[in-house]
């Protein structure tokens, strides 16, 4: 499999596109005036606790307050973990330092912890922690064995706390390993230094940049070529990877073509399509996502899709087809929370089973963690997915000003309707002789065709003489009715 990342900067935003086998499979954007907080650390100053919720507010300089639960709290003796009461360990006014773990998601603040850790290429350093582990990505036993009495060593030797060996610490050598882990050691010395200097709600520690978050969290063996269409964000990626990962350097292209970076492989064409409700399959079926608040619900249909054997065959290969799909729009929409899946009924277990098989098969790909159930006795397959960063909707869409977010429109005939009830309401409650109809074309139009013969009756019945002018920046359901 041939896979590639294309970053295309420019002064508001960067982007970054991963690409498998020509196709787009991972779309992350971040903007200057809306950058990610996750992984930022804060002095933060308590403003509100909640024990109902086991919960606290923390402000730390932003819009809205974040959310610091009781479970993320690290502050807890050992003999007062039991402990359900929140306000044992926080008050009103106290100061406190967190790290962001969610950015701020439609109208909620950003959530927060106090287990502080700090991710470079290799390991992610936990200074508080006293335990340490190994990726559960890594599956062979004498290599996780390898990577946990290296991590001992280290400990051991300068009495630092917990470290996590990420995924692409396998096979790398201890020195490399011990560089990295003594990088991060100082990098916490210097965020102590920023906290005994810096006054509540200020920012002491930011995350990288999205480019160089890029190499450290994205690359992976395998990968061919990373794409790059501005010259100072490659000689920082360069840098970058010289000190920390020297064998990808290699692979850091400075993209110089004509065409932009992102129309070698469509992928504009394919953003296009990921904000499109329907998705079509190859075989002809085609897949419905809605994207709530609360959940993501994905259907499943065979559309003009009818198979070569049976009904059966015909449900199975369509699902096997929808289940690829799917783990690809997940990761491109960037959906996550509480997932529904209704794939087509089927009534052999064997077709549910590896259905089932074939969506977690998928799902091992993707870098959010995700969680999947077996299939209901409603043959709805329900699942979780991290939820780190806003949609791709969220970042490029705002909600529709005709219809709210509703997705509906009121009809032409609804609005006539509502524009009688309110007519003979005015009427009724003033004394008046002339009414103005402020509407849309549409609504106008129907009025003075379709309901004119109800149009005449209702004036002969109030006694009023009604008139009508269209407004062209008007929507469907907008209307005034002004008394003359």
């Amino acid at each position: 499999m041939s896979e590639e990342i294309l970053i295309n900067v420019t002064p508001p935003e960067t982007r970054v596109a991963v690409i498998e086998n020509g196709v787009l499979q991972e779309l992350v954007i971040e903007r200057f005036l809306q950058k990610g907080l996750v992984g930022n650390i804060y002095k933060g100053e308590v403003c509100r606790v909640l024990p109902g919720m086991q919960a606290a507010f923390v402000d730390i300089g932003l819009q809205r307050a974040a959310f610091l639960h009781l479970s993320d709290f690290s502050g807890r003796e050992k003999e007062s973990k039991d402990s359900e009461n929140i306000e044992d360990f926080l008050r009103e006014g106290q100061k406190i330092i967190v790290q962001v773990t969610k950015d701020p998601l439609g109208s909620k603040g950003a959530r927060l912890t106090t287990e502080i850790s700090i991710p470079s290429r290799y390991q992610v350093y936990m200074p508080y922690a006293t335990n340490s582990g190994v990726s559960q990505r890594i599956e062979c036993e004498s290599e996780r064995a390898r990577l946990r009495a290296c991590i001992e060593a280290y400990q051991e030797k300068h009495q630092s706390g917990g470290f996590i060996a990420r995924t692409a610490a396998e096979c790398v050598e201890e020195v490399i390993l011990f560089s990295d882990m003594t990088f991060l050691t100082k990098l916490w010395e210097s965020i102590l230094e920023k906290i005994k200097n810096s006054k509540p709600k200020a920012l002491i520690h930011e995350d990288l940049p999205l480019s160089i978050r890029t190499l450290r969290d994205l690359y992976k063996d395998g990968i061919e070529k990373v794409r790059v269409d501005s010259r100072e964000t490659f000689q920082k990626l360069c840098d970058f990877a010289a000190v920390f990962v020297p064998e990808i350097v290699p692979v850091i292209e400075h993209y110089t073509g004509e065409r932009p970076v992102f129309d070698i492989y469509n992928v504009e064409d394919e953003i296009t399509r990921a904000l499109e409700r329907k998705v079509k399959l190859k075989s002809g079926g085609h897949l419905v996502f809605d994207q709530t608040e609360a959940m993501t619900t994905v259907d499943v249909n065979t559309g003009g899709y009818v198979g070569g054997r049976n009904l059966e065959e015909t449900i199975f290969k369509t699902n096997l087809e929808a289940a690829q799909t799917i783990c690809r729009q997940l990761r491109l929409r960037n959906l996550g929370g509480i997932i529904i899946i209704d794939f087509i009924d089927m009534q052999s277990e064997e077709h549910k089973r590896q259905v089932l098989s074939a969506l977690q098969r998928h799902l091992d790909r993707d870098h959010a963690k995700t969680k999947i159930t077996e299939v209901s006795s409603l043959g709805l397959v329900e699942m979780t997915r991290k939820r780190t960063r806003e949609s791709l909707e969220h970042i490029l869409c705002e909600p529709c000003c005709a219809c709210g977010g509703r997705g509906v429109l009121k009809t032409a005939e609804t609005i006539c309707l509502e524009i009688f009830r309110e007519i003979i309401r005015e009427v009724k409650q003033y004394n008046v002789q002339n009414i103005l109809v402020l509407a849309s074309n549409e609504v106008v139009e129907m009025l003075l065709d379709e309901e004119a013969d109800m149009l005449a009756d209702l004036e002969m019945f109030l006694g009023v003489a009604i008139k009508f002018r269209s407004e062209a920046q008007y929507n469907q359901e907008q209307y005034d009715v002004v008394l003359l």
